[in-house]
């Protein structure tokens, strides 16, 4: 796992404790830490003998700030030089808690996006009373077209089924009301796009759902919406667990998200990350390499029709 050490509001000492209990806690974890050789050391120097042979080094020194424009990621920086590494073969995957808009440019340039593919997501799961339910997009695209929806809802139909082993999964568009025709003109245009898109993995779309569907999941597994709406309400989620003492025994709101529709394993943590978070998030890109999640969702991508037309919005992946 290639882990951008620069990434983050409280990089690095943050990342540097996230991949420390990565380690510890799998033995069969190796990293590839990017960023400064003396933040690097440290982390290695706390861990024992045998834990070091599993870590590595690629020194950089130049990070993307959370206040840059994404198209920094084209400079060289640690998020650059973690793609490069998955890219090039020395990782299995990217962790980086760093500016979404850079990683998610970073790595749509250096690996490419999946065929049909033009706007990538960011997949979170969170638990529901009633199971895990996929939410996408939480931040990859925030201005998407109906088309890009569609398109979304196929990417979160597989994840659901491929990362989850959730069977047949139910689709829902996120809105105001489930009555068609409610919501605003991307929820109205939308909805019949969605309705008439084909599914991977036996999915069906049911049609609109409200905010307190992605809580209880009884009438969708993967709801669908678009990244601005989304990542709001997924850190709306956050604040919910906080005022009620912290999240439910089954897990909280996830401070770490896949990137679907690039070529490769891609985790992307919440910039506010605490250490656990970084270890989720690293534990998280580990599960999806092992289940080989990202060319099961790409093959199966690969056999549905691209014939939506491409969204050509603004989006925070630069072209």
């Amino acid at each position: 796992m290639a882990v951008d050490l620069l990434g983050g509001d409280d990089a690095p000492a943050v990342v540097v404790d996230g991949a420390l209990r990565a380690v510890r806690t799998d033995p069969d974890l190796h990293l590839l830490l990017v960023g400064p050789t003396e933040v690097a050391d440290g982390l290695i120097g706390a861990l024992a003998p045998e834990q070091r042979a599993r870590v590595t080094v690629r020194p950089v020194r130049t990070a993307v700030g959370m206040a840059d424009d994404p198209t920094a990621a084209r400079a060289e920086s640690t998020v650059r030089a973690a793609v490069n590494a998955v890219r090039d073969g020395f990782a299995d995957a990217l962790v980086s808690a760093g500016s979404t808009g850079a990683t998610v440019t970073a790595a749509a340039l250096g690996l490419g996006r999946w065929t049909g593919v033009r706007r990538p997501a960011l997949v979170a799961t969170l638990p529901a009373v009633a199971g895990p339910v996929v939410l996408l997009d939480v931040g990859g695209t925030l201005e998407p077209r109906p088309a890009t929806l569609a398109r979304h809802a196929v990417l979160g139909a597989a994840y659901a089924a491929v990362a989850h082993a959730v069977t047949a999964p139910r689709v829902g568009l996120l809105s105001v009301g489930t009555e068609a025709g409610k919501g605003d003109r991307l929820r109205r245009a939308a909805d019949p796009v969605l309705a008439a898109v084909p599914l991977p993995c036996g999915a069906r779309y049911v049609g609109l759902v409200e905010g307190y569907d992605v809580s209880l999941g009884a009438r969708a597994d993967v709801v669908v919406t678009d990244g601005f709406t989304g990542n709001v309400l997924l850190k709306a989620i956050e604040g919910a667990y906080a005022m009620a003492g912290g999240p439910p025994a089954s897990g909280g709101a996830p401070r770490a998200a896949a990137l679907l529709g690039v070529a490769g394993t891609v985790v992307v943590c919440h910039g506010a990350a605490r250490p656990d978070d970084v270890a989720s998030g690293i534990a998280l890109a580990a599960h999806l390499w092992r289940r080989g999640a990202t060319d099961t969702v790409a093959a199966l991508l690969n056999g549905m029709p691209h014939d939506l037309a491409p969204d050509r919005t603004d989006t925070e992946v630069a072209p």
